[in-house]
């Protein structure tokens, strides 16, 4: 149930009246109509744009189009008044029954509220984290993390078959460092003095890795050449790392449906392929590239390679696949990687990157294009920094790695709700500070907290309620008459909550998670707003002396607590019953 998209209805049968009287031409293309919340909430409750999109195609005046609508409009029930301002634009207000209305209709439908089938069930593959084996996930990486999971979420929510996925980054040098770090923790754990040369991971975090090792082969490495023991202490602690990444996720909350290693595109002819499809369409060639920008012809040695010719897929030069000694460059994998998701038979495929990943956009955007001959779109969110604060000062220390804060550092100080909920109050492309103390704090200022309190005080007067003998079941609310909610306040919750279908959708479609956060923050504002009028305005307390006002106050109190609870599952975050 959508409420705006039932009145965009209205509009459009007010369209094919005109139409039918001859006031409008027949074969007008109303996909651009729209209706939407008013930029000035005083202009109405809603707003459409029918005629100003409609006037060029119908060669009429968008006032005159505006005034025909207006007339059809008035004469449904529930529309209470259809104003035509400026040069065409229609603003109507809704009446009082409708608003009214709403929160019993959000009963019935309960969890199903909000939900559409937007996405078509679409597949979509949403990968994130995918941060490399080496060593503990750190801030950045948790927002990372939970940025793409609620992504997923949205997405799914908005009717998208969607399928996490994490690339473990296990294919490269940095894995065979993580092998020479663990096999000085093995000899350390032997008694062994060891010292970590630069480019080594010291982290404390390897001692228990290396113990491991020590009780699984015993003193079988000591005093062996590394060719003896690189790739079985490789494969043990990229799996003894990954085990730690996979229970760190699960503290935040993220479950991944799907884990996918580089290294298994490896020798299995999987790179060839990817790469012999574009060279099949003609897009890979041996050539010299231009010096790149800023470096001069004297600092540039020009040297024929194999190269992508992903230029003509939208990127700004043609990009090496294969260095001078025939290895594959760290673009080929990926380019095999993304192959193999257009291949699982993906609609769409969204990457959640560092914002270090930058240049890398138009190349990977290139690649799936080039692949899927245009037919997958290929989005990829870059994540900003987090920046750290404690005690008004910026915040590193760590207890495990000594340089960062961990996922898991961040997880134990402040719980998943409240790093989950924080990281989402930002657009994603936007630094984000936070500050530990802040994020805590029982105020109005600490959004999970206004958020949470909201839903919270809702329960509460539930629970109060049925001590007084009010069945409070949503079937029993549902059927409360709620003619007698007529104060502002009651309508203007109303109205926020008729919001949310229409919000679902948008962020779903921009792809932007954070403005589920910033609604339930707008939600919870309204609730409370409505709460304190109370305290001076008996009439508008939830608990009434009489069990039928009751039971029409709590209705709409519940029905704020549905879109609340949905809202926060779309986050990952908790909705609490008592705030403690």
């Amino acid at each position: 149930m959508n409420l705006f998209s039932d009145i965009r209805s209205l509009v459009l049968d007010a369209i094919a009246a005109c139409q039918a009287e001859g006031a409008l031409p027949e074969g007008l293309n109303t996909d651009p109509v729209t209706t939407e919340p008013p930029r000035d909430p005083l202009h109405g409750d809603m707003a459409t744009n029918a005629a100003m999109v409609l006037a060029k195609p119908a060669k009429a005046k968008p006032r005159d189009i505006a005034e025909a609508l207006a007339a059809k409009l008035r004469i449904d029930d529930r529309i209470a008044s259809a104003e035509v301002a400026g040069p065409g634009f229609l603003n109507l207000r809704l009446a009082p029954s409708v608003w009214q209305a709403l929160p019993g209709r959000i009963l019935k439908d309960g969890i199903a509220y909000g939900r559409s089938d937007f996405g078509q069930g679409k597949k979509v593959n949403v990968e994130y984290v995918s941060a490399n084996p080496t060593g503990p996930m750190h801030v950045g990486h948790a927002r990372g993390a939970i940025v793409g999971d609620a992504l997923a979420s949205l997405l799914a929510y908005a009717g998208y078959d969607v399928t996490r996925e994490y690339y473990i980054n296990d294919g490269g040098a940095q894995v065979d460092v993580l092998a020479r770090s663990v096999y000085l923790r093995y000899l350390e754990a032997h008694g062994h003095e060891v010292e970590f040369p630069d480019g080594t991971y010291p982290g404390d975090y390897l001692v228990e890795v290396g113990e491991a090792l020590k009780s699984k082969v015993g003193d079988a490495y000591i005093d062996q050449p590394e060719e003896v023991w690189l790739a079985e202490v490789r494969e043990f602690a990229t799996d003894a790392m990954m085990q730690v990444i996979r229970a760190d996720l699960g503290m935040l909350g993220v479950q991944m449906d799907h884990f996918f290693s580089e290294k298994s595109l490896y020798g299995t002819g999987k790179i060839e392929a990817a790469i012999d499809s574009l060279r099949d369409k003609g897009l890979i060639y041996r050539g010299v590239l231009e010096p790149p920008k800023g470096k001069k012809p004297e600092d540039w040695e020009p040297r024929e390679q194999t190269l992508f010719k992903s230029t003509d897929h939208g990127d700004d030069v043609d990009r090496p696949i294969m260095k001078s000694d025939g290895s594959w460059t760290y673009f080929a994998p990926d380019i095999a990687y993304h192959y193999d998701k257009v291949s699982r038979g993906f609609d769409l495929l969204i990457d959640i990157f560092g914002a270090d990943h930058g240049g890398y956009v138009k190349r990977m955007k290139a690649a799936v294009s080039a692949l899927s001959d245009g037919k997958v779109p290929l989005e990829i969110k870059l994540i900003q920094l987090v920046k750290l604060f404690k005690n008004g000062a910026p915040f590193k220390m760590s207890k495990r790695a000594g340089t960062f804060i961990t996922l898991r550092d961040l997880v134990e100080m402040v719980g998943p709700d409240v790093a989950r909920f924080h990281m989402l109050t930002r657009k994603s492309d936007q630094a984000l500070d936070f500050d530990f103390d802040k994020v805590v704090e029982q105020s109005k200022e600490n959004p999970v907290f206004y958020v949470q309190y909201a839903h919270a005080r809702i329960c509460s007067v539930l629970r109060k309620a049925t001590e007084d003998g009010v069945d409070v079941s949503d079937a029993a609310l549902a059927g409360a008459d709620l003619s007698g909610m007529t104060h502002a306040s009651e309508l203007g919750l109303s109205t926020k909550l008729a919001e949310w279908p229409r919000l679902v959708e948008i962020a779903a479609r921009t792809q932007e998670p954070h403005r589920i956060a910033t609604y339930l923050g707008e939600l919870a504002a309204d609730l409370h707003g409505l709460w304190n009028r109370g305290n001076d305005a008996p009439e508008l307390r939830f608990l009434q002396d009489d069990p039928a006002a009751t039971k029409s106050k709590i209705a709409l109190a519940r029905a704020t607590a549905v879109v609340i609870s949905a809202g926060l599952g779309i986050l990952g975050v908790t909705p609490v019953e008592e705030m403690r």
